[in-house]
């Protein structure tokens, strides 16, 4: 069986969003892959991200769907899409 499109998304599927802690903050906060800042400047804003997760009331269904779509980029439930990557090849054993 091919699948040609995804279903589409429900709205109670991302309601838990609207509660996270990194809603209304800014954007690049989250998504420190840009090289120009440096490597000491991308570390800071990925701890501070982190920290900022580490309090969320909703850092577990952000991993789930961190590691459930897969997100490649930014910072989700916490941690940085190499620590979600090497999360799923460690599930899929």
């Amino acid at each position: 069986m091919t699948v040609t499109r995804l279903p589409r998304p429900t709205l109670d599927s991302y309601e838990w969003q609207g509660k996270g802690l990194c809603r209304g903050k800014a954007v690049e906060q989250f998504f420190t892959e840009d090289l120009d800042l440096g490597q000491r400047a991308r570390r800071e804003q990925t701890e501070a991200a982190k920290a900022v997760c580490a309090v969320c009331p909703v850092v577990t269904q952000c991993l789930q769907h961190a590691l459930a779509v897969p997100e490649p980029f930014g910072i989700w439930g916490g941690t940085t899409a190499s620590e979600r990557a090497r999360m799923i090849l460690d599930i899929a054993g």
